[in-house]
């Protein structure tokens, strides 16, 4: 299950973590936030430790938001040893997301 972080939690799970990590921006009262999480479950379980999926709901944690420019929800934003590589936004397919890293 994905971890939901917020600003006092980002860099420890982020920004410091190993490998890569996935950051689901997102917002409750987006619909298309709810599209993208049941296949965002199974590309989590489908990657198992490949990849490490966090959520930060933007209504809460809109700093994060800002210092990333994130501009729209849903946005995915990889970040492999603390450094972000590369971002998708809106819903988005599983073999998107899958294909997004193996790239990396």
């Amino acid at each position: 299950m994905a971890l939901r972080v917020n600003s006092e939690s980002f860099e420890s799970e982020v920004l410091k973590a190993e490998g890569v990590v996935i950051a689901d921006f997102y917002s409750d009262s987006c619909v298309p936030c709810k599209r993208l999480s049941p296949v965002l479950s199974e590309v989590e379980q489908e990657l198992g430790d490949k990849a490490k999926l966090v959520k930060i709901n933007i209504n809460f944690d809109a700093e994060l938001a800002e210092k990333f420019d994130v501009m729209s929800v849903p946005t995915l934003i990889f970040f492999r040893n603390g450094e972000e590589i590369s971002r998708l936004g809106g819903t988005v397919k599983k073999s998107e997301i899958i294909s997004e890293i193996e790239k990396l």
